[in-house]
């Protein structure tokens, strides 16, 4: 692949899909995962405009991999839209690889309370998991080779890079 996915496209799409997702807009709340995720979630919030507030994770503290990924964790607050449980949480993250920053924003929310359910939406699926984790949701799948990596810079414009 030569150019890196259009992230607007991909919203576009993503919150097509996310919409049916949506039960009772009242019982629904949006999840953005920090940092893309999280910038991801805003624009999805914007054209899907759930009546509760838009959420924010900071997964930090959660995460298993930073002695192997070799950087230092920031840890900073999270803010939720109120009480989630017996919600539908719509957990939303830029670039779904492993399964890890999944499994820490799981462990983040359920200490938050107990949702109905956690649906996924990603931009781009990268296809290598390692936990039996997969997406209600998907942009779009790519599969990158290894030392490949893909990020989402922004948060204005939001726009791919290959690294």
């Amino acid at each position: 692949m030569n150019q890196p996915p259009k992230a607007d496209e991909l919203i576009a799409h993503v919150a097509e899909e996310v919409r049916p997702l949506i039960g009772t807009p009242a019982d629904t709340c949006i999840v953005g995962i920090e940092t893309g995720g999280a910038w991801v979630a805003e624009r999805l919030h914007s054209r899907i405009n759930p009546a509760l507030p838009l959420g924010r994770l900071n997964i930090s503290f959660y995460r298993d991999d930073f002695s192997t990924l070799g950087v230092h964790p920031r840890v900073g607050p999270s803010s939720l839209p109120g009480e989630i449980t017996n919600k539908t949480v719509i957990l939303v993250d830029d670039v779904f690889y492993t399964g890890r920053t999944v499994r820490a924003a799981l462990n983040e929310i359920f200490d938050y309370g107990r949702p109905a359910a956690v649906r996924l939406a990603v931009l781009v699926d990268r296809c290598a998991h390692e936990l039996p984790f997969a997406a209600d949701v998907i942009g779009q799948r790519l599969a990158l080779g290894a030392g490949q990596n893909l990020k989402l810079t922004g948060p204005a414009p939001l726009a791919f890079v290959f690294q």
